[in-house]
Formats: structure tokens, C-alpha cells, sequence
């Protein structure tokens, strides 16, 4: 037992190490001051730019800042989905398989391109070596380089500066951020035997006489960008708990950390360009402490097993069904907390499988959105949160409410409500869909309090742009993939657009002199306020749907059920 809180105590302090450092990184690179990497990638920005005819210098407003992120995506999206749908004529397709289905396919591309990455199909008997690496693999770059923009300009518009051009932002998160990191972490995972080739499969000879194919491929670089782009689409249909994208406890270290590293440094990132550290980390450390209270439900609950399982045996005993025995109950309730807290969405154990507490920490996680929140965008809605518990304390104290020396106004709140607003109608609509017919829609494998579960994470997975899922669900029909993939679009682009333009209105007003009574959003009363606000709008939100799913299921298991 001692052995596994060391470990996930070992994990977070280097989190807590790094996010400094990463941070001031990230704000250096984006307030255009100097970095190590100018003197190699500024000319090659430059040809970048040059060839695609982008205006450096030429600032963009919030309208023209979301045209240019929805036309980009839309183009990158239409170009995945015909790659997909061609793959059986393309090269780089060792075992000849022909193109998915056109509703596959499509919520395939939709998928990826939200940043998203959530799967209906098995990577390894689905995709081609270049549907893999041309397609999926470019758009882990382009849509978590797309929510890096998005959440930098959002920062820039809070702080009172103009929101920066989208082509650049774009250009900047890739070639100084993604690809930099992504190239270390590739070469690093390689060293701990994640494969990168593009050999096809091989065959070995099992040792009762029978033959195996064992699938392979370029993974390595496929693997790091999943963790550090918050994609979590797996090369493999087993995702991170594949030997081969996750064989031993240095790569789980790594790419745990690596599904964090860029969400928790945007915070002290704001902290920087806000000139206000002290507000960044008790916002940091407010997180990080609802994080902790969840990653210990969940290891207690996986520690403690299955109350049914340990009757039997007659001891209590982990409960690791759906679980890598090389990461065990530690390691495992870790990364579920990591991943639906940072909106990544890779797994090293089967979600399906986790206790009822471990299905409540993952579900509390993506209805929250910024426990780290999503790559760029959680750092967004976790400031939205924040103008709106300076929205309600001036109500309180009847004062016109102000944030870093700005008023916040009709439309300001009305953006921030639309924020809020769209998560419980791309989850709660469907879900109700789905249980009205539930013999001709559902796909449930799990009877009763379960089989709720398992619909509403679906949904909660699609609309948080997460990707992962309780996988007994029978997903690849076309209901799922259509009615998915409208929650996966108005999850990632209605916020955007209100972000942006909550940003936009931010940037133009003209700041307010402190004064005496002016409300300080840099203690601990007011960051605690945020606490309270963020539990009350978002937790209670979906309260009823936690209760007939995850508790129901756990008072069932107590009970003897």
C-alpha cells in the first residue's frame, strides 16, 4: 500500500517542480520576448509564414480570431475525413485495410479534430499506418495547438492586450511548445522499447504451436503528442495500457506527466502576463487540492476492491479487474483522475472496470472542465469561473464587479453563461434520447445503475472533449457516432466562440484606478469564494445525474447488490 501513495505522491511533486518553469517558458514564448529556441526556429517561422501568406505583426479582433480557428479546423477536418475514406488506395498500409464506415469515418475526423481523439473503432485493425500518421497524428498537433491559441488569446484579452493573430498563435504551439517536447519525449519513450517503425505486423510462433500476429508501427511519436497535446487517442485499441505505448513504470511516469504538464503551467502562465503570481498559485494550488481529494477517492476505493470480490475471498484484497498488473491500483487510479482532469482522455486500465468512486471522481472531473481542464480552454473556463465569482461577491457587497481593474458587465456574463450552458445540453439532451429508446439506441452491456453510467459518460466524454469511455458500451453503430459527434462539435466550438469574444469585450475596455474598496482577487477568501462558486454552478449541475449513476452503484455494492 505504502509503496503506491509514494508513488503518486512522487508524481505530483514533480509536477508541482516543472510548472514554474514550463510556465514562464510558454508566457516568454507567447509575449514575444527571447527564448533559446530563437536562433533556430525564428527562420524557419519566418519561411512558414512567408510561404502561407500570414501578417506577422497584424493583430486580430475576437470575430476574425474565431473565423480564422473555425475555417482552419473545417479545412483540417474535410481533409482527415477523405484521407480516411481513401485509405485503402493509399500507401503505408502493410496490412491492406480498406476505408471505415462514412459515419466512422466522420466522427472519427470530427473527433480528432476537436481534440477530442474519442474512438468507436481498434486503431491496430482499423486505421492504416498513414490514416494514423497523416491524419490523426497531424490533427493531435493542429487541435492541441488550436486550444493552446485560444486559451493564450483568452489570457491576453483578461489581461487588457489585444488577442494576437490565430495563424501565428498556431504556428508558435507547435514549433516552440508541441513539437520541441514532443520530440524529446518520442526519443525518450523509444528508450523505454515503444516501437517506431513502419514494418508491418509480425508473426510469432506461441508455445502450444499456434501462430500470432503481433501488431506494430510508428507509436512512439504518435504517443507523446497524445499525452502532451491532451488527445489521448490511442495507436492501439487498448490505448496506454498496451505494452506497446506504455511497456514499464519510467513511460506511465512520463506520460503521466506529460498529459499535465501544459495545463497546469497556463496557470502560472496567466500569473505572468496578469503580473500577478500570487493570484496564479492559489488558483494553482486551488486545483490542485480538489485533485488530490479525487485521486484519494479513487485509490482508496480501488485500494479497498470490490466488497462482493473480497467476500468471496475472504480478505480484502485491490480490486484490479481492467488493470495492467505492471501500473496496479496506484498508478492506475492516478492516470484516470490525470486524464478526464486534463481532458486527455488516454487510459492505462479500463475505466468500465473502476469502482464507483473512480467512475464519480472521472465523471466530477469532465462536468467540471477545469480540474486541469482541457489543453489552453480549461485554463479559460477556470478564469470563467472566476468573473463569475467576482459577478456574484459584487452583487454581494453592491458594487459594480471588476476583474484585473476591468468591469464586468451584461455581456461579459451573458458569454460566461454560454460557457457554462452548452455542457449540460450536449450531455443531458442525447442521454435522455438514449433512454427513451433504449432497446433500438443504447448499447448497454451493464444492466441497471452501471449501464446509466456508461451512457452518460459517453456523452460527458464527447461534450468535455475528452475521448475516453466506460468501453462495454457498444459504440460503433451510427447512432453513437452521429449523435456524438454533435456533442463533440458544440462541446469545443461555442465555448471557443464565447471565449473569444468575452476576451475581445475584456481587452477593449478601459481599465478602472484601485481604490480602497475595489475587490482583491488575489487571497485566499476570494480564491476559496471561486472554490465554493465553481462546486455550486458546476457539481450541482449534474448532481442528479451522479446520483443514478456512480452513487446509486456504490450504495447497490454496499448493500450486497
Amino acid at each position: 500500500m505504502l509503496q503506491g501513495w509514494i508513488q503518486i505522491a512522487l508524481t505530483l511533486i514533480i509536477v508541482i517542480a516543472t510548472t514554474p518553469f514550463l510556465g514562464r517558458y510558454i508566457a516568454r514564448v507567447f509575449m514575444r520576448e527571447r527564448t533559446l529556441l530563437d536562433p533556430v526556429l525564428t527562420p524557419i517561422e519566418r519561411v512558414i509564414y512567408a510561404f502561407s501568406g500570414v501578417q506577422q505583426q497584424k493583430e486580430m479582433t475576437g470575430w476574425q480570431y474565431t473565423k480564422a480557428v473555425l475555417y482552419s479546423n473545417l479545412v483540417m477536418g474535410i481533409l482527415v475525413f477523405l484521407i480516411l475514406m481513401a485509405q485503402g488506395w493509399l500507401p503505408l498500409n502493410p496490412t491492406g485495410l480498406g476505408a471505415p464506415s462514412w459515419d466512422l469515418a466522420l466522427h472519427t475526423a470530427i473527433s480528432f479534430v476537436t481534440n477530442t481523439n474519442q474512438q468507436h473503432y481498434s486503431g491496430e485493425t482499423t486505421l492504416s499506418y498513414a490514416s494514423q500518421t497523416f491524419a490523426l497524428g497531424f490533427l493531435m498537433f493542429t487541435s492541441a495547438a488550436t486550444g493552446l491559441a485560444v486559451g493564450i488569446a483568452f489570457i491576453r484579452g483578461l489581461t487588457g492586450r489585444p488577442l494576437g493573430n490565430f495563424y501565428v498563435d498556431l504556428t508558435k504551439s507547435i514549433t516552440r511548445i508541441l513539437l520541441p517536447m514532443s520530440i524529446i519525449g518520442g526519443l525518450l519513450l523509444i528508450l523505454t522499447g515503444v516501437p517506431e517503425t513502419l514494418a508491418g505486423p509480425v508473426k510469432a510462433t506461441t508455445l502450444e504451436g499456434a501462430t500470432q500476429v503481433i501488431a506494430r508501427g510508428p507509436v512512439a511519436h504518435f504517443e507523446i503528442i497524445k499525452q502532451l497535446g491532451e488527445n489521448g487517442g490511442g495507436f492501439f485499441g487498448i490505448n496506454s495500457a498496451h505494452p506497446f505505448e506504455n511497456p514499464n513504470g519510467f513511460s506511465d511516469l512520463l506520460e503521466t506527466w506529460a498529459m499535465i504538464s501544459i495545463p497546469s503551467a497556463l496557470i502560472y502562465t496567466y500569473g505572468v502576463f496578469a503580473n500577478n503570481r500570487k493570484q496564479a498559485w492559489l488558483v494553482f494550488w486551488m486545483v490542485f487540492v480538489i485533485f488530490v481529494f479525487l485521486v484519494g477517492v479513487t485509490a482508496v476505493g480501488e485500494f479497498q476492491g470490490n466488497p462482493l470480490i473480497n467476500s468471496l475471498l475472504g480478505g480484502q484484497q485491490p480490486n484490479l479487474e481492467g488493470k495492467e498488473i505492471r501500473f496496479g491500483w496506484a498508478q492506475t487510479s492516478l492516470w484516470a483522475v490525470m486524464t478526464t482532469a486534463t481532458m486527455c482522455g488516454a487510459v492505462n486500465g479500463m475505466h468500465d472496470s473502476l469502482m464507483p468512486s473512480g467512475g464519480f471522481a472521472t465523471l466530477f472531473n469532465m462536468f467540471l472542465q477545469i480540474i486541469w481542464g482541457g489543453q489552453g480552454t480549461g485554463t479559460a473556463y477556470l478564469f470563467v469561473y472566476l468573473i463569475l465569482a467576482v459577478f456574484l461577491t459584487g452583487l454581494m457587497v453592491g458594487r459594480t464587479p471588476e476583474f484585473l481593474g476591468r468591469k464586468i458587465e451584461k455581456r461579459e456574463i451573458v458569454l460566461a453563461s454560454v460557457v457554462l450552458l452548452v455542457h449540460p445540453f450536449a450531455i443531458l439532451i442525447p442521454w435522455a434520447i438514449v433512454f427513451g429508446f433504449p432497446d433500438t439506441l443504447s448499447g448497454i452491456s451493464n444492466p441497471g445503475f452501471h449501464g446509466v453510467s456508461q451512457v452518460v459518460y459517453e456523452y460527458t466524454s464527447a461534450a468535455a472533449n475528452n475521448g475516453s469511455g466506460f468501453e462495454g458500451l457498444g459504440d460503433n453503430t451510427l447512432w453513437w457516432n452521429l449523435s456524438t459527434s454533435i456533442s463533440l462539435l458544440a462541446g469545443r466550438y461555442i465555448p471557443i466562440i464565447a471565449l473569444l469574444l468575452l476576451a475581445d469585450s475584456m481587452s477593449r475596455k478601459q481599465s478602472v484606478p484601485k481604490t480602497s474598496g475595489t475587490l482583491r482577487t488575489d487571497t485566499r477568501l476570494f480564491t476559496g469564494v471561486t472554490g465554493g462558486v465553481i462546486l455550486i454552478l458546476g457539481a450541482l449541475t449534474f448532481f442528479p445525474v451522479l446520483v443514478l449513476g456512480p452513487i446509486a452503484e456504490a450504495f447497490l455494492i454496499a448493500r450486497g447488490g
